[in-house]
């Protein structure tokens, strides 16, 4: 008899701050301006843990699928295999200015940085909101990306046209953050996988969300939608977060980061040219301190050959899967620059 795997369950929360610790925070920005000019864009900040992330560093690796994206400092966190500073997401344009941003509210939490001990490494990520936000007039601010850091909590957080997202397009429709976990049992022990999409990619016709939604036994089902966004906006990007518990190293984390690639696939994108899609991946299971004075660390970590991994590999896909089609079905309407109107998928 041939066995099917059963899908996991999702956490209490059904999103990345399953994970222990974890904290989300964003700041949005919206304001019809003259001309046509629209600001619909923001900032969202991601916290691996509770504590200060300079002082216990988090193992963390990245994965690019296709590099058509102006992220920083991904490659130190591809060199030491550790993240220390929040994760911070917003519009192309605005990498320098969540950096510096980033860079104020780490230095007034530790007086060490670039004084008595090394400099720091601010991972942020972006995607081209360009098609509802005057990208061009750069008004996302240093202050905004604090207030976001400030702003982050653990527990439910807010989903769709939100924080970075919100002026994000999905498949044709209004996209944006989305967010979903998995729950990975091994014998006494369970692990939470949580996942997080800044989604702004592929076309209409692509999106294969009303197969999900059949297959889930939802009533909430509408034919395909047209969409006027295909054929005006960039084939822009997506930014993934992962996030567990699970006592794993950065060599670890990249193999999960790489299954969150077919997590995307299964959503319908053909991962088009001028997209770019980058998965960073990090455990909170363990912290790297960032001074010792050891010359050794040991830590516990799984077996690359034991059960759990491949079951930590299909709950990545599978949240990464269902955060993308979370992040469709938390954003609302939305009207931009030039007056352009990017619609909810229709349920």
């Amino acid at each position: 008899m041939i066995k099917i795997k059963k899908k996991l369950r999702t956490g209490n929360l059904n999103a990345i701050t399953d994970v222990p610790g974890v904290k989300i925070g964003h700041v949005t920005l919206e304001e019809h301006l003259q001309d046509g000019e629209s600001i619909c864009t923001g900032v969202t900040a991601i916290f691996p843990h509770n504590g200060n992330i300079f002082e216990q560093k988090v193992p963390a690796a990245h994965f690019v699928l296709n590099g058509f994206g102006k992220t920083a400092g991904l490659i130190q966190v591809d060199e030491l295999g550790v993240i220390e500073s929040p994760i911070m997401l917003t519009n192309t344009f605005s990498v320098g200015a969540v950096l510096e941003g980033t860079l104020t509210y780490m230095l007034e939490e530790n007086e060490k940085i670039a004084d008595t001990t090394s400099s720091l490494n601010i991972v942020v990520g972006e995607c081209n909101d360009s098609h509802l936000n005057s990208m061009r007039l750069m008004k996302v601010r240093p202050e905004h990306a604090i207030q976001a850091l400030k702003k982050a909590d653990i527990g439910p957080m807010e989903q769709g046209a939100v924080g970075a997202g919100k002026g994000m397009i999905c498949y044709g429709m209004k996209g944006g953050i989305g967010s979903s976990s998995r729950i990975v049992q091994s014998e006494d022990q369970s692990y939470s996988v949580g996942v997080l999409t800044l989604t702004n990619f592929g076309k209409v016709e692509e999106c294969k969300i009303n197969e999900w939604l059949v297959e889930k036994g939802s009533e909430k089902i509408a034919s395909n939608p047209e969409s006027k966004a295909n054929e005006l906006k960039p084939d822009g990007s997506v930014i993934i977060v992962v996030a567990t518990d699970a006592p794993v190293n950065d060599r670890q984390l990249k193999r999960l980061a790489k299954r969150a690639a077919i997590g995307l696939g299964r959503t319908g994108t053909h991962i088009h040219n001028g997209s770019g899609d980058i998965i960073i991946a990090f455990s909170n299971a363990y912290t790297v301190p960032h001074e010792s004075d050891q010359i050794t660390e040991t830590y516990e970590l799984l077996r690359d050959d034991c059960a759990v991994m491949s079951d930590l590999f299909q709950a990545v896909i599978e949240a990464t899967e269902e955060a993308v089609y979370q992040s469709l079905l938390h954003a609302k309407t939305t009207t931009g620059r030039k007056n352009r109107v990017v619609e909810n998928w229709p349920l």
